[in-house]
């Protein structure tokens, strides 16, 4: 069956919309729990949660083993974020997506805030909204000595993370690049700003992105800003590509 054609889940017996709820995680045992917690606190209750093992060597599965009949738990050989997140979404049920690093929390109203926003604006594709950085105990020189930088501030958030959107978008400006290892997310939301799609910024800070001795960004910082580099460039091409097509 086509990944978009999904078949009616018997909505007419349910009140809401049902959220797939997508976690990828790798060697996330000290912060999944609270991760999931964050998931299963939210207000807004009609959700499905899958979390994705990119093939972690530590105690993930055992986090997982505890929330058994709560969570749909997929393991896969490590692949990169990219390919977990497409997993997830191969195993989605709902009619909304939303995404949440194992290291990461969502504010408790995440889900029914971005949910009104799609009540009130029925041609909404996705919502995103602000993030809040905040570092782990261990890190607090280094929150001291960022204390006045914009990465203390709220900022918007263009990352999967804040992310709520319609299942069926992804058929239209499709899904993560897997050859991405580093910055997919960023390539895919440059691939859906050339989509003139419908979508909203919340004011609100929604998610709360852990800063903390092992995060990828920091491990593999020059990679991943090789990488993010190689996105901008290559969606720069096409805009070209484009806007010469359309002369």
């Amino acid at each position: 069956m086509n990944l978009f054609e999904k078949g009616n889940y018997n909505k007419a017996f349910m009140k809401l919309p049902l959220i797939s709820c997508i976690v990828p995680v790798f060697n996330g045992e000290r912060y999944l729990g609270e991760a999931l917690e964050s998931i299963l606190k939210q207000s807004y209750q009609s959700l499905q949660i899958i979390v994705v093992d990119d093939g972690s060597t530590d105690g993930t599965a055992a986090v997982i083993d505890h929330y058994e009949g709560q969570v749909r738990f997929l393991r896969q050989p490590n692949a990169g974020t990219a390919v977990a997140r497409n997993s997830g979404l191969n195993a989605a049920e709902g009619e909304f997506v939303a995404f949440l690093d194992a290291d990461d929390l969502w504010h408790p109203e995440k889900l029914e805030r971005q949910m009104a926003r799609f009540q009130a604006r029925p041609e909404l594709d996705y919502c995103v909204a602000h993030a809040q950085n905040f570092w782990v105990p261990e890190l607090i020189e280094e929150e001291r000595r960022f204390c006045d930088h914009r990465i203390s501030k709220p900022l918007p958030g263009y990352v999967t993370g804040t992310l709520l959107a319609r299942y069926a978008f992804f058929g239209t400006v499709g899904l993560f690049n897997p050859n991405i290892k580093h910055a997919d997310d960023t390539e895919w939301f440059l691939r859906v700003s050339e989509h003139g799609a419908a979508m909203e910024l919340l004011p609100d800070v929604l998610l709360y992105r852990r800063l903390h001795q092992t995060n990828l960004s920091r491990l593999r910082a020059s990679n991943s800003r090789d990488q993010y580099l190689e996105v901008l460039k290559t969606a720069l091409d096409r805009r070209r590509r484009l806007s010469k097509m359309s002369d």
